[in-house]
């Protein structure tokens, strides 16, 4: 097999290796994508995103997304960002419709290097999470000290938010993988911690399913500011702080949240034939 040339990209330090695949398939196995992601043996990745053609009439392509893990996922609000840019910059307009899992989104450039993208709906009932049961999804009532009573949104994604007095003295790394697999969640969740800073001003940290703690987690920023606004914490547009910098989060009375952040290519490069070799 050869290589295949790539893009590293990130959106706040949340990173992907970027695949275009619309001319020659890529279809990696769960272990290839697990070797392209470690950071000692691969490239080193959050998200393995691959770009091949639209099925839907009205997207201009469709994005697979798979987890560190190997694990496949319908959504990634930070990678629809860098491959909306991708594309935009590719047709020259300033505005694309991806494809992906979890449906279509639309993007759009905003300014500079800062790109919106409508993620669609927040769904909030118990299915829609879902949930192994049914439960209020503003106050799910699971625990596990510090940690309790998180607020379930989906995002395309499962997530549960807690909200803490202050989301640094959370040992994320060791609570977040025993929530992530609690029996409530089906699909296993994204677990979210966040403090309320200011008016409107969220800090949040993310344990991400498949992945773990990253620098940032746009369906997990949505899903914060959703729970944020469904509490009373906070209005429906706010800024939410994460490790690796801030997004925009902005829910609309029609139910759609937009969030707005930035993009970077940190280099391209080629994944080596021995990457992709199964023996």
């Amino acid at each position: 097999m050869n290589g295949r040339a790539f893009i590293k990209m990130h959106g706040l330090g949340n990173d992907f290796v970027v695949i275009d695949a619309r001319q020659e398939p890529f279809n990696p196995t769960e272990k290839q994508s697990r070797l392209i992601a470690d950071r000692r043996f691969g490239i080193g990745c959050d998200q393995f995103i691959i770009i091949e053609p639209a099925v839907h009439q009205d997207a201009d392509i469709f994005m697979r997304i798979r987890n560190a893990d190997g694990g496949e996922v319908g959504a990634c609000g930070n990678a629809t960002r860098c491959i909306a840019s991708l594309i935009m910059q590719e047709t020259a307009r300033d505005h694309v419709t991806i494809e992906t899992l979890a449906g279509l989104l639309h993007a759009r450039q905003s300014h500079k290097n800062l790109v919106t993208v409508d993620m669609g709906p927040a769904r909030l009932e118990w299915q829609e999470i879902p949930l192994a049961e049914e439960r209020d999804t503003l106050n799910i009532g699971i625990k596990l000290p510090p940690l309790k009573n998180p607020v379930g949104v989906n995002m395309g994604n499962p997530h549960a938010v807690f909200f803490v007095e202050d989301a640094e003295a959370i040992e994320l790394d060791a609570l977040g993988p025993r929530l992530e697999h609690h029996p409530l969640f089906p699909e296993r969740a994204n677990i979210g911690v966040a403090t309320l800073i200011g008016k409107n001003h969220l800090r949040l940290r993310v344990f991400e399913r498949g992945v773990g703690i990253t620098s940032a987690c746009g369906t997990g920023a949505c899903a914060a500011a959703v729970a944020a606004a469904r509490r009373g914490l906070t209005d429906r547009e706010v800024q939410v702080d994460l490790d690796g910098g801030s997004l925009h989060i902005n829910w609309l009375d029609s139910g759609q949240v937009l969030m707005t952040g930035p993009v970077s290519i940190a280099f391209r490069g080629e994944i080596a034939p021995e990457l992709l070799n199964e023996s």
